[in-house]
């Protein structure tokens, strides 16, 4: 049961991604794809005076799980400072997308968001333990 209800959020923030779009005069921005399935994520977020996230959007194209990822992800970090946002990783995002056994390929496309977003911050140190994992 709690399977279907996640398969459900999953298709849900697939057909109706929240946050979708292109942010004019983001100060943080950066776009990646997977290269195995051809699936693209763009994230754009604009910093407010306080220097949390105040507007994140993002776009793309890809299957079902990439994009719903990206969708809960831009959720996930709405009213954070970068260094918040860095501390956010793999867990989040498939306890979010409610996946704990997932193939390889397929957590190519659930981190995909992910990964552009910690691009995005120049944050080197996660690619490096994303790889490892």
């Amino acid at each position: 049961m709690m399977d279907d209800y996640y398969r459900e959020v999953i298709l849900d923030h697939y057909r109706h991604p929240r946050n979708a779009g292109v942010l004019d005069a983001a100060d943080i921005h950066a776009a990646d794809s997977n290269p195995l399935c051809g699936d693209k994520v763009e994230l754009f977020l604009k910093l407010g005076e306080d220097g949390k996230v105040s507007a994140v959007r993002f776009s793309g194209r890809g299957c079902a799980i990439s994009q719903a990822s990206a969708s809960l992800l831009t959720e996930m970090i709405e009213d954070k400072t970068p260094e918040e946002l860095k501390q956010l990783g793999k867990d989040d995002i498939l306890d979010a997308l409610g996946l704990e056994n997932i193939s390889p390929a397929r957590m190519k496309c659930a981190m995909l968001s992910m990964r552009v977003l910690h691009q995005a911050l120049g944050d080197d140190d996660w690619f490096h333990l994303d790889e490892e994992e």
